[in-house]
């Protein structure tokens, strides 16, 4: 999206209030200081349920009170660095990426542009986003829609009992659940021709090492025994699917 702030300019001397400059501040504070709306889809609902079951109380049933929306943003602000994590996963989300505005220092720019990077949960569209922002931004600025890519609102889980079996055999201690995952894949353009796509990439990571962190990072690595281990489940997948399409 594509965000115009416009407002009287002129020279640096001269102190200007309620310009475009000021109304950038307040949009940037609005969405900085207020989550959008707290949202529950039936990816998410699966997961922290199977999150939640396999933890002792009080753990899984606070993390469940997630599926309360009333309740969600509290659980995530208790639940810390993880809530962080979490907090994607139910919110639709927005970031300011690029400004552009002013040329000189000594100018007082007229009118300033701020690209915003919105990403949607399953099932929702760009007039929900639009509809959701303007709650907190207000109406003081044009907002352009630059680039929407729909997803589907439920994905087709009919391979899923394969994957958690292959997962259960090769670490009888794990627990297979499907996950939203707040990023974005090359599975969206397959989707809309109605193909269904899996994230299955297993990885037995030691307890501690911070996935979130390393992944695309100046450092990018995982332990060598995870590579390994993510090999020999996906040629088990390829067996067992070649098994059944005979």
């Amino acid at each position: 999206m594509k965000a115009t702030f416009k407002g009287p300019g002129g020279h640096g001397s001269i102190p200007m209030r309620g310009g475009s400059m000021s109304k950038l501040a307040r949009f940037i504070g609005g969405i900085e200081n207020h989550r959008l709306p707290a949202h529950v889809t039936p990816v998410a609902k699966i997961m922290i349920e199977t999150i939640a079951a396999n933890l002792p109380f009080p753990k899984g049933l606070i993390l469940c009170r997630l599926l309360n929306p009333s309740m969600t943003d509290a659980v995530l602000k208790l639940l810390g660095d993880i809530g962080k994590n979490l907090e994607p996963l139910f919110h639709n989300t927005v970031n300011a990426t690029i400004v552009k505005g002013g040329e000189k220092i000594n100018v007082i720019p007229g009118e300033i542009t701020l690209h915003i990077d919105g990403r949607l949960l399953p099932g929702f569209k760009s007039d929900d986003m639009f509809a959701e922002l303007r709650k907190i931004t207000g109406e003081d600025v044009e907002i352009e829609l630059l680039r929407y890519e729909p997803g589907q609102a439920e994905p087709d889980t009919g391979l899923f009992d394969t994957l958690a079996g292959i997962l259960r055999d090769a670490d009888p201690g794990g627990i297979p659940m499907p996950l939203l995952m707040p990023g974005i894949t090359d599975g969206r353009h397959f989707s809309r021709l109605g193909i269904q796509t899996y994230g299955f990439l297993p990885m037995n990571l030691p307890e501690g090492f911070k996935f979130l962190e390393t992944i695309h990072a100046a450092d990018e690595r995982i332990p060598k025994e995870a590579v390994a281990f993510g090999a020999n489940a996906i040629f088990e997948l390829l067996r067992r699917y070649g098994k059944k399409g005979r």
